[in-house]
């Protein structure tokens, strides 16, 4: 029996602000345990919260950018369940009026066929967003795996979360992850907020089901959760699938729970049965007033947007004619491609920029575990290096060696040029000279080249580059190699 996939994605993304959301508490990460706490965080008997506008302004960019209904009317919530590392017992959310819904992104997903109008365009689905609400987070609980011991971390009580919940659109393993750092890319490219799963700003659960192929009806579903990197989302939920479809081939039933990710182990285990909306008892917070948005402000949160990744991405191509692909990769973060665009506002090579961020650079980057902020190359210096090399002052392979000592010095392409002479030899009379020695040398190649086995003249170049020390122009020996054939 065949059988299809169901994903939605619950996403829970930090936002960057300095305060939490309902007190003047610091979200700063990393501080010593439970100093950034005060009684409204901790729910002391009597405290009032008092909404952060920040968070407001910032989960309205991302509805805006997500193509969202914004209501001109959101209710905060109580959301009740006891947990260790909730110091009040429940958990200021938004449940029957959210603050934003019915909105989508459009990832890039792979297919066989293509577009003959457009061959270079990537195939895209359109995932639909159900609703996006604001909420605080819970504490932490630290676990000693020495002892039978457990510590509670509330610093991270009441920092501010948007949640994001996906429709169940997402039919293979692979959109997710696609999804997923589509979503992290649109909430870097609005700076409010950094997505860093490892630290736990960007946090996702899975619910994950299977029907036979042709069913409408949706299978039983299990939520995953403990997922902290893109790459366990995506071994989850193919781990998930295996598991569910050997269930359903063995005539039994799936049991809807909550299973927790074990990357070790690489599979899931079960946690706990899984809760309904009625579990956690939702009524409207009576200490928080409804929300109420008006057009400015709306209007205030659209002139704040940036430009996005795909009218970003459209632009690349449009203007300096990138493949679809080039122009993907690099405004697959807003950093990478200001660095393109810094880059080729200096030398005004598009293509050639775009080759070598997207290999030596990302390369080197990669290697030593840099994002692109702490490149040790500059814009500025690479584009005077693509310079050079689109004058013929050095060569393309003589640019590779002037790169790599870029990297380490972080000096000029000029500079490491000027001082280890490796421009370029152009003198056509020069080149000659070494090209008539080259081929009076070797007699028994000419003759083999001249009877047609034209293999041999990247022996030629190879002889004169050597003799050069990779400096001679390519271009100009290739030229007069071909005369000596045709002499």
């Amino acid at each position: 029996m065949q059988f299809e996939t169901i994903i939605g994605l619950e996403v829970h993304a930090q936002l960057k602000t300095r305060t939490k959301i309902f007190c003047g508490c610091s979200t700063q990460f990393g501080g010593p345990p439970n100093t950034h706490t005060c009684p409204v965080c901790l729910g002391m008997p009597g405290v009032l919260p008092v909404l952060n506008r920040q968070v407001v302004e910032y989960t309205l960019r991302m509805a805006l950018a997500t193509h969202c209904t914004i209501a001109r009317e959101s209710r905060f919530a109580r959301k009740n369940y006891f947990y260790p590392d909730l110091p009040k017992g429940y958990q200021i959310s938004q449940y029957e009026l959210p603050i934003a819904e019915h909105g989508h992104l459009d990832i890039a997903v792979e297919s066989d066929s293509k577009n003959e109008s457009d061959p270079d365009a990537e195939p895209t689905k359109r995932i639909g967003i159900t609703r996006i609400h604001m909420e605080e987070d819970a504490g932490k609980l630290i676990h000693d795996d020495r002892r039978p011991v457990s510590r509670v971390d509330l610093n991270r009580t009441g920092v501010p979360l948007m949640e994001i919940v996906s429709e169940p659109d997402m039919r293979s393993p692979a959109e997710a992850g696609a999804y997923l750092r589509k979503l992290r890319s649109i909430i870097r490219y609005l700076g409010i907020g950094d997505g860093n799963m490892e630290e736990g700003s960007f946090r996702c659960d899975a619910n994950v089901s299977i029907r036979p192929v042709g069913s409408d009806r949706f299978g039983t579903r299990t939520e995953i959760k403990n997922l902290n990197s893109f790459k366990n989302v995506e071994k989850a939920i193919r781990y998930e699938v295996a598991r569910q479809r050997e269930i359903l081939l063995d005539g039994a039933s799936v049991i809807q729970e909550t299973r927790l990710w074990d990357p070790a182990a690489g599979r899931t285990n079960a946690m706990r049965g899984k809760e309904e909306a009625h579990d956690y008892r939702y009524f409207p917070d009576p200490d928080l007033v409804p929300l109420v948005i008006d057009e400015a402000w709306i209007a205030a949160a659209r002139q704040a947007l940036p430009e996005l990744p795909d009218d970003k991405r459209a632009r690349f191509i449009d203007q300096h004619g990138l493949p679809a692909y080039d122009a993907g990769v690099l405004t697959a973060s807003r950093d990478l491609a200001d660095y393109y665009e810094e880059t080729v506002k200096r030398c005004q090579l598009p293509k050639p920029a775009s080759n070598w961020i997207m290999g030596s650079l990302l390369g080197l980057l990669n290697a030593e575990g840099l994002t692109i902020a702490a490149s040790p190359i500059s814009p500025h210096n690479l584009a005077d290096l693509l310079t050079l090399i689109d004058r013929g002052t050095i060569s393309g392979k003589i640019a590779k060696t002037v790169f790599e000592e870029m990297a380490v010095s972080g000096n000029s392409p000029q500079e490491i040029v000027a001082a280890k002479g490796l421009e370029q030899v152009s003198d056509t009379d020069a080149i000659a000279a070494i090209v008539d020695q080259v081929w009076a040398d070797h007699p028994d190649e000419v003759a083999r080249l001249k009877a047609g086995n034209q293999k041999l003249m990247g022996f030629f170049v190879g002889q004169v580059m050597r003799s050069t020390k990779g400096k001679a122009n390519p271009k100009i020996v290739n030229q007069l190699l071909a005369q000596k054939l045709a002499q």
